[in-house]
């Protein structure tokens, strides 16, 4: 299985814990981090919610150095392929700051992670994460990647725990987007069209339909046609 393509499956079980109260959908793929994203139509939100999202939105925690780190971290577990776009592109950057921001408990997660990152940069390559060549990004991340196994101890330990959260909040919040869901081809809701029992269960059961009744409810043609009843609970239309 490729890389990208195992990612989804960890998607699945992902993004089954995020939802429309988590992070509002915008037509342009993800919040924007800018005050002015929020708007009466974007959420169906109660007052006191709007009032916490225009507060989030209106705030910085990550500076301009941590976002970079995180850029590209994100770019790392989902670069571009094909018609999947990858994650920066995505704006999972914007989606993991409002993250941290409108839960707290990530906050010193992510930051320490940061400068765990950099701080094992620096040691091996007297430099930050950004700073890094490409393969040397890839060193670092290669030897992180991976949990630990049951009892096992490494020197790497709190950065293996820092990319593991990484890692999860980039796949929530790409594959949340529209580009996300046309990536794991997800078409939301569609009705169904049901035609009835079929024959050969009919046939089975030695029963059939009645002639007018079949004709007034398994008929696609008026399958969005409303239902009425007369006064004696009889199926008019």
């Amino acid at each position: 299985m490729k890389r990208r393509d195992s990612l989804k499956v960890l998607a699945a079980g992902t993004v089954a814990g995020v939802t429309a109260t988590t992070i509002g959908c915008k037509e342009s793929t993800t919040v924007e981090n800018d005050a002015t994203s929020i708007d009466d139509n974007l959420y169906g939100r109660t007052a006191s919610e709007k009032e916490w999202d225009q507060k989030i939105m209106s705030e910085t925690f990550l500076n301009e150095h941590e976002m970079a780190t995180i850029a590209i971290l994100c770019d790392i577990i989902l670069p571009a392929k094909g018609e999947a776009g990858s994650a920066t592109e995505a704006e999972v950057p914007e989606f993991i700051e409002f993250i941290v921001k409108d839960i707290p408990d990530n906050q010193i997660p992510v930051r320490g992670g940061l400068m765990w990152l950099d701080g094992e940069s620096n040691k091996r390559f007297n430099k930050t994460f950004v700073k890094c060549a490409e393969a040397e990004r890839i060193q670092i991340v290669e030897d992180i990647a991976y949990p630990l196994k049951e009892g096992e101890n490494s020197d790497l330990s709190p950065g293996i725990h820092f990319f593991d959260k990484i890692r999860d909040l980039t796949l929530s919040g790409y594959y949340t987007t529209r580009m996300g869901f046309r990536d794991l081809g997800y078409r939301g809701n569609i009705p169904g069209i049901w035609d009835g029992v079929p024959e050969d269960v009919l046939a089975e059961f030695d029963v059939d339909y009645d002639p007018e009744w079949i004709a007034k409810c398994v008929n696609q043609d008026t399958r969005e046609t409303i239902a009425e009843w007369d006064d004696d609970m009889n199926l008019i239309t």
